[in-house]
């Protein structure tokens, strides 16, 4: 049978039918082009790697050649399903139930993209393929992997073959509750940081004759947790520390390590930039150190800054879309986590609204069928409202 490339609830079902676990495509992106292929799209498969990392495939497929460039962006790839008894329905086989679609990625974010894919085909039909500028899709198989040879890369092919995207919007799921609560406008930053304390290794019963890291370790991820980074601000929630890891090379009661680590994870604001954020982190376990008389080491890496898309026509878009299909106004915050959003922000304005993300992640992922017909109406308003402003 023919899939209705309208129809959100058919295209989602397709989509977790791919076991598309990261990295693998599974299928996914396949479906992807054969829909839109046919319907006009230029599309664009390509396989990006790096060393030490999987490889992994993506796609781009865009109809027109004028500006402006609406671009969604999204990912195929799912988490793991985990305990498969757990499920109450196999994770990949879509089923339906009570008017609930069950399955690994109908939130995060198979029922996105379906939705998009769904509200571009309905628009495309109704304006005879004559927008007055181009539709793109961005789909990523890297999103909930490493993030590395996904939409990073995708972005740069794009910008040495002049492929320039004037807006986009991520389909991430941004709701809390309901569709309409939130759009989000940003994205806090996330700096991990590695600390290593030095000690020397001996019997504890002599440990006057080695040197115990694991005391001093405490005491300088005492005072990373206790400091106060900031109060937030009128876009941002405060910034905030959260050691994640500590760990000695030593299994054994009686032996004094040799040395002593942790990790630590930091969501900040825009009071911070990334290299203030480490100087100071750094000058805290710098002084503790010295006090303590302890020898460390102290890294950090991290892959998206802090940014904001300030409320302008982009955003007075969306809102208006998803208050003329809801009924309600939503919040535009910026809380959560990080998403693709932190790469596209390089290139253009970008947003995130999707689904509901009450289940994301978790045993029977879900999304009601009128959730998808709701986006899907809310996207198409979107895309109807935006090129009438362009």
């Amino acid at each position: 049978m023919t899939l209705d490339a309208k129809d959100p609830v058919a295209l989602t079902k397709a989509l977790i039918r791919c076991p598309s676990v990261t990295p693998h495509e599974g299928g996914a992106l396949t479906l992807l082009q054969e829909i839109l292929s046919p319907a006009g799209f230029d599309c664009h498969r390509m396989a990006f790697t790096e060393k030490g990392t999987p490889d992994v495939e993506n796609l781009y497929a865009r109809i027109g050649h004028d500006g402006p460039n609406l671009c969604f962006a999204g990912h195929t790839d799912v988490v793991p399903p985990g305990q498969l008894d757990a499920w109450t329905v196999p994770p990949f086989a879509a089923e339906i139930r009570d008017g609930i679609l069950i399955g690994r990625g109908a939130v995060d974010m198979k029922g996105g993209v379906a939705c998009f894919l769904a509200a571009t085909m309905r628009y495309l039909e109704r304006t005879s393929g004559k927008q007055p500028g181009s539709i793109s899709f961005l789909i990523t198989g890297d999103e909930e992997g490493p993030s590395i040879n996904g939409t990073a890369k995708v972005l740069e092919w794009m910008r040495l073959k002049n492929q320039r995207i004037d807006a986009c919007i991520v389909g991430e799921p941004s709701n809390p509750t309901m569709l309409g609560d939130e759009i989000k406008i940003g994205r806090r930053g996330s700096l991990n940081g590695h600390i290593i304390v030095h000690g020397k290794q001996g019997h504890s019963a002599y440990p006057h004759k080695a040197e115990n890291p694991v005391p001093k370790l405490a005491r300088i991820i005492d005072r990373l947790s206790a400091t106060v980074l900031d109060t937030g601000t009128a876009n941002f929630e405060p910034s905030h520390l959260v050691v994640t890891v500590v760990s000695v090379p030593n299994t054994a009661t009686n032996v004094i390590p040799g040395r002593a680590e942790a990790l630590f994870n930091v969501r900040y604001n825009e009071t911070w930039t990334r290299p203030h954020l480490e100087d100071h982190l750094r000058g805290i376990c710098d002084k503790a150190a010295s006090e303590l008389g302890a020898r460390i080491e102290l890294s950090f890496s991290g892959t998206g800054d802090v940014f904001l898309t300030k409320p302008g026509p982009l955003v007075e878009t969306m809102v208006k879309a998803v208050e003329a299909t809801t009924g309600r106004r939503p919040a535009l915050t910026t809380g959560g986590g990080t998403s693709d959003a932190r790469f596209i922000k390089d290139y253009c304005p970008v947003i995130e609204f999707g689904l509901v993300n009450k289940t994301i992640h978790q045993v029977d992922e879900h999304v009601s069928l009128a959730d998808l017909e709701t986006l899907t109406r809310i996207y198409e308003s979107f895309i109807a409202g935006y090129f009438a402003k362009a």
